[in-house]
Parts: structure tokens; sequence; C-alpha cells
């Protein structure tokens, strides 16, 4: 059978392994510990990242990386955008020429500013690569919940394997050569997660959200544009899609982050009892650094980067918001 390699035992490297499974490839799991690989391939459960979905006795999950990727028409890497470097170099000993490389993961890196499809350029050179993104809370997606999602390449030809290898079942693949705004889509809708999080928090209820999102899609665009990535993409599964599920979904990780922000829960405090990561703490930092990069107005994402890092309180940073100068939508 044709085998996918997936690097990252967290809840969604864990679902797209199952999903694979089912669809009756040759899935290989690695983890970055070898306790807790042999913990998944003796219970065959991931209570820490997908807690109540069995794991397919013909997955093959382990530590050694090698094992992992040998024979491996696709290596998927699902990893937190803040080890994907780390775990990228980890490639380079090995002949990826004939293989695709499929990033998975939410973010921006925080030193360079880089998309993660970047980081895989910036490491290994001129590779065959493309980025899967979209609303896709990993639970729902393992418990066969219909769902869609895209594939996005400068390469047709890659693009379009990928859709027919992930296809299947109740996950719906679309394809998209604007690589950019896939990428930047799914890293930004976090940030405004972590807004509508705060609202909730805060009380506040249906409008407020509803703002939070409308506007929060505006800065998505402003940024993408300017960092060239088209417009309507943001409009799309992988933009406006995954931003209305993070910003909803009680599994919302970003959305969680926020809310108890808004409750008067310190930062520290929530991020230490977190098993999983919530990546738009860390992608904050970096839009913001952007949007000062290229002089991008982003006044929501400012004030989440200010609750964040700078302290701020959430009410005030509430009021500095509806206190901005008037203007046309």
């Amino acid at each position: 059978m044709r085998k996918i390699a997936i690097l990252g035992d967290g809840g969604w490297g864990t679902t797209l392994a199952v999903h694979l499974s089912r669809q009756g490839y040759s899935v290989a799991l690695w983890s970055a510990f070898k306790e807790y690989a042999d913990f998944l391939a003796r219970k065959r459960m991931n209570p820490k990242f997908l807690p109540g979905v069995k794991l397919p006795g013909d997955i093959y999950i382990g530590h050694q990386l090698e094992e992992i990727i040998k024979g491996a028409q696709v290596i998927v890497i699902a990893v937190p955008s803040h080890f994907f470097r780390r775990v990228i170099r980890k490639l380079k000993q090995f002949n990826l020429r004939e293989k695709i490389i499929l990033s998975v993961a939410k973010g921006i890196e925080s030193s360079t500013l880089m998309r993660m499809s970047q980081v895989l350029e910036d490491e290994l050179g001129k590779v065959k690569l493309a980025v899967l993104s979209g609303p896709t809370i990993a639970k729902e997606v393992a418990m066969g919940i219909p769902t869609a999602a895209v594939v996005a390449s400068r390469d047709l030809k890659v693009a379009n394997k990928l859709q027919k290898i992930f296809n299947g079942g109740s996950l719906r693949i679309y394809t998209n050569s604007d690589l950019i705004g896939v990428e930047l889509g799914g890293s930004l809708k976090n940030i405004i997660a972590i807004a509508c999080g705060v609202s909730d928090g805060l009380g506040f209820g249906a409008n407020t959200k509803a703002a939070i999102l409308s506007r929060g899609l505006a800065e998505m665009s402003r940024l993408g544009r300017v960092l060239g990535a088209r417009e309507k993409t943001f409009s799309g599964i992988s933009g406006l899609g995954d931003l209305v599920t993070t910003c909803i979904s009680p599994f919302s990780r970003n959305r969680f982050v926020g809310e108890q922000l808004g409750k008067g829960h310190k930062l520290r405090d929530i991020l230490r009892k977190m098993e999983m990561v919530a990546e738009g703490v860390e992608t904050a930092k970096s839009a913001y650094r952007l949007s000062v990069k290229c002089k991008v107005s982003m006044p929501i994402t400012q004030q989440v980067y200010n609750i964040l890092y700078k302290n701020k309180d959430a009410r005030i940073a509430v009021r500095d918001l509806m206190g901005r100068k008037l203007k046309a939508e």
C-alpha cells in the first residue's frame, strides 16, 4: 500500500493518521518522545491530544524518524509552528527528492516572520511542497463529521495528487494555488478567535462577535494583499470558513484562551493548564510585527497583542477599539 508519514502526534496529526488509515493507506505516525510513542503503540489511544478516539491497529507508531519516513510518498508535518524548523532540520539528512512535504501547521515563525512553507524552503531548498488548511477541528474530523479543507500548492500536480489522497469519507478537499493566502488565513484567524474568546469571557453577545469576525476578516485580507495573497482566498474555506469555526467552536483552543483572559485569568496560568498549543498566542506577536513592518492597519490584532504581551486590561482594549476615529467601512 502507499505509505504516508505523519510527523507529530498532536490532535491534528493523530486525526489525519486515523483518517488516512480508514482510507486504506499505510500510515506511520512519529512522536518526538519515545515514551509517549511506546504508550500510543501499546494503548492505541491518544488521551493527551485526542481522547476517546481509537487508533487503528495498522498505524505504525514510532520515535525513529528514519523508520517513519522510509518508503513514504508524502511526509506530513503536523507540529506546532515554534517547533516546525527544528523538526524540518531533522529531515535534511534524507533524500526527499521524490517525496511531497505537506505542512498542516497554522502559524508564523516569530523570529523570522516566515510562513511554514517558507521555513520548509529555507531549510530544504526546492522540494515538492504544499499546505493543508481549513475549518478542521480535529475531534470532529475524527468523529466523521462532514468537513471541508483546502490543499494549496504552486504546483497543480502536487495539489491534485494530495487532493485525491486526503479526500474521502467525511473529508472533502478542494485545491488552491494561492499558497500565501491559504497559509495566512489559517494563521491569522487564530488571533481573531482569541478576540472572540475575550468577548465571550466579558459576557458580550452575538453583535460583538459578528463585529469582531467581520472586521477581523478585513484585517486578514489587508495584510494578505500586501504580502502577495489573493483577496478572494480570504472569503473561502481557509479564510472565512476557518475563521468562523475557530471563533465559535467550544473545542477551539484559541477561543478558550481568549475567554479565560476575558474572565481575568493570567496568560501564564491559562497556558500552564493546557496540553495542546494555542497557536494564536505566538501568531499574535508575529502578526503584530508584520503589521508594523508592512504599515497595515490591524487594530484587533494590535489589541490582542497588547492583552497578551502588555498586560492590557481587556475592557480597556475594547474601549480603545470602540473609540477609534470614525471611518467608512
